[in-house]
């Protein structure tokens, strides 16, 4: 039994300051405040309160969330999260296959690595930015691919419309990945 205390004024100052695992053992993506979050068997992420989650009904099959950011009636942006869309044995293995599945004619980055929160300490993870254009329109996409506690893959992937999305919004996106 641990007998570790948490001194208030610390989490206090910890949540003002935003860091996220202050004060605590988590090593949990962070949640904005007032921000929904999305939640999967292997993956949970956050999303803006702009964005409208999907219902299982209403997403492609092949997505275990989604989410979509519209003007009028255009979609805009879209967060969506895939759960063993490829037999991977690594993090590197998970984001080739990721990319496997960005469309033809897409301008393809390189990958980073990255970490990401994990239910037991942070876990490795690649980040993949590419551009494409749909109909007409530019658009600036991320994916951050790895594998869950299982060793499934999975995908958290953004796209967005050239200007249409904050970067900081994008980059507290991928602060909020927790893997299970």
């Amino acid at each position: 039994m641990s007998t570790k205390k948490t001194v208030p004024w610390l989490v206090a100052v910890c949540a003002l300051a935003g860091l996220a695992g202050c004060g605590s053992d988590s090593a949990t993506g962070t949640v904005p405040e007032g921000w929904a979050t999305m939640t999967t068997a292997s993956v949970d992420v956050a999303r803006p309160p702009s964005f409208t989650e999907q219902p299982a009904g209403e997403r492609s099959k092949y997505n275990a969330a989604a989410a979509t950011l519209k003007e009028g009636a255009k979609p805009v942006s879209m967060i969506t999260v895939q759960i063993g869309f490829t037999n991977a044995d690594s993090v590197e293995e998970a984001a080739i296959g990721a990319e496997a599945g960005i469309a033809l004619g897409s301008t393809l980055g390189e990958q980073q690595d990255v970490e990401v929160g994990g239910t037991k300490g942070k876990v490795q993870a690649r980040r993949i930015d590419f551009d494409f254009t749909e109909k007409g329109d530019r658009y600036h996409g991320v994916i951050v691919a790895g594998l869950d506690a299982r060793k499934k893959s999975y995908a958290v992937r953004v796209d967005a419309l050239k200007g249409r999305l904050d970067e900081g919004d994008l980059d507290r996106i991928i602060d909020s990945i927790t893997v299970k």
